[in-house]
């Protein structure tokens, strides 16, 4: 029993995995059962035992994003050892390189969400949008209470501030798929962010 469902999780890893594949480099409109099934070997047949539907596929990837980013995010930010600088690193760090190992996931789920115009995958995009939101906010406030950033910033726009990297990553992603991404992307993006938050 405990060998097929590990047969099973894989399988799912290996469909989820394909899905990311086909929309970053082929397009949303070469996501079709046909294609899928041919990405990883199997009939389409063999897709269904897996997943009833795309729109399962696409809600299950949405759950590995709350639970490989977003629960490791939640984390970072409610430390009680990290200072705000830290947290502030590891955050976007971590943020930047899910996005890369995982071919600019974020923005391949929105594209897909409107494309299905599917309102759960929406709701559930739209939630992991204002939990970083939150959490970035709450960092920023730390940095404030420590005295090292501006208390006169306005918070919200100085989230939203942060919002616009890892969208501005995605979209660079989506348009060249091939070019590797810099190596310092995390820390020059730190630099910025720091100059900006800090007291003039």
């Amino acid at each position: 029993m405990a060998t097929e469902r590990l047969d099973t999780e894989t399988r799912q890893g290996q469909i989820k995995k394909a899905v990311l594949e086909i929309i970053s480099s082929e397009g949303i409109g070469k996501l079709s059962t046909r294609n899928l099934a041919s990405k990883i070997g199997v009939s389409e047949g063999a897709l269904f035992r897996h997943f009833s539907s795309k729109k399962e596929i696409m809600l299950a990837i949405l759950g590995d994003v709350k639970s490989e980013l977003l629960a490791e995010q939640e984390r970072i930010t409610y430390s009680s050892s990290l200072s705000a600088e830290q947290k502030l690193f590891e955050f976007l760090c971590k943020h930047v390189t899910y996005l890369i190992e995982n071919k600019g996931i974020t923005i391949l789920l929105f594209s897909e969400a409107a494309h299905m115009n599917e309102p759960i995958l929406k709701k559930g995009l739209r939630e992991i949008l204002l939990a970083q939101k939150e959490f970035i906010s709450r960092i920023i406030k730390q940095g404030m209470n420590e005295e090292i950033w501006d208390k006169s910033l306005n918070v919200e726009s100085a989230a939203t501030l942060y919002m616009g990297i890892p969208i501005s990553l995605n979209i660079e992603m989506i348009l060249e798929p091939g070019v590797p991404k810099q190596e310092k992307f995390c820390e020059n993006m730190i630099r910025l962010i720091k100059r900006a938050l800090e007291k003039k």
